[in-house]
């Protein structure tokens, strides 16, 4: 079966939230006093999770990629993702982390049949981190890291490029893909929490490109069909690739192939779209064609383009954590 939308964009790729619980602060993802969590009888469970997987898998999604908050803060994260890996017709199962826990638990990660990791790491520089996350420790971070290198993942790591804050850094992250084979993903910086003046922290993906081309000479990649939305590149002779996500200054929404689950069971088609439809009490049923159907329905539902940019705000804002980062 596949799952196409009302544009022919095939959908193909589930973002499943676990947890809006995280051990960071991050300055782009929420404000500086926290946001309120969900009550603990709100978030899904493991046999929820694994229900919505499955009649997502049985409609046409090959990828899933594990998020929250923070997937790692969940106790019994690692035989949930045992079950997810063992569903027949799911070809990737991938998770998204800041690498806190990461040192303890990359090895039990990769038995568990997690095929890729997506590190969080927005400097290389101890203070810029800490400025960044709140007070998170890079050398935790980085200790994560190289216990994943040596669990045999191929390590992605994202980095929020921000202007005056850890731009001057792009050059480093570069270096990083030349002999370790890691790969780099700039992301354009876009707040969901929507603060006065974000604009000026934008540093747009042909301003990046532009700066990696002082130092290096590089092509494009192929992409395959299950890629999240970035352009990739790898500098001559590198063992790893990098690229650029461009949510700002140029949307990608066209070739958009994924949707995305919250931790507390609302479905979204688009990250930034106020609507949502709630999957709770089809779980509550154990309705399993029911939460296909409703799976279905939002792909159909599914936007042309998100609304990051529009001039009356365009969305409501929120924080990363709640809808899945």
């Amino acid at each position: 079966m596949e799952l196409t939308d009302s544009f022919g964009r095939t959908i193909n790729y589930l973002r499943l939230s676990v947890t809006d619980r995280c051990n960071m602060r991050c300055v782009y993802c929420m404000p500086a006093e926290g946001v309120a969590l969900c009550k603990h009888g709100d978030v899904l469970s493991y046999e929820e999770l694994l229900l919505i997987a499955e009649a997502a898998v049985a409609n046409g999604i090959e990828k899933i990629r594990i998020t929250g908050g923070e997937p790692l803060v969940r106790r019994g994260i690692v035989p949930f993702l045992e079950k997810l890996a063992a569903i027949p017709g799911l070809r990737q199962l991938v998770l998204t982390t800041n690498a806190l826990n990461l040192g303890e638990m990359a090895a039990d990660l990769r038995r568990a049949g997690v095929q890729r990791l997506n590190i969080s790491l927005d400097s290389l520089q101890p203070e810029t981190f800490a400025v960044i996350t709140r007070g998170a420790s890079l050398s935790r971070v980085l200790e994560g890291i190289a216990a994943a290198e040596k669990a045999g993942f191929r390590v992605k790591i994202n980095m929020v490029a921000m202007a005056g804050i850890n731009d001057g850094e792009i050059l480093d992250f570069v270096a990083l893909t030349l002999a370790r084979g890691v790969s780099v993903r700039f992301i354009e910086y876009m707040p969901a929490i929507r603060e006065d003046g974000w604009e000026k922290r934008v540093i747009a993906g042909d301003e990046i490109l532009k700066r990696v081309s002082s130092r290096y000479g590089f092509t494009a990649e192929p992409r395959d069909g299950l890629a999240g939305p970035a352009s990739l590149y790898r500098i001559t002779g590198a063992s790893g690739t990098f690229g650029i996500i461009t949510p700002v200054t140029g949307h990608f929404c066209a070739e958009c192939n994924r949707i995305r689950v919250t931790s507390s069971g609302k479905v979204r088609g688009c990250l930034f779209a106020d609507e949502s439809l709630d999957l709770r009490p089809l779980l509550a049923a154990g309705d399993r064609e029911g939460v296909a159907a409703a799976l279905r329905s939002v792909v159909d539902c599914k936007p042309r383009n998100h609304s990051l940019t529009s001039t009356d705000g365009g969305y409501t804002p929120f924080t990363m954590a709640e809808i899945g980062g």
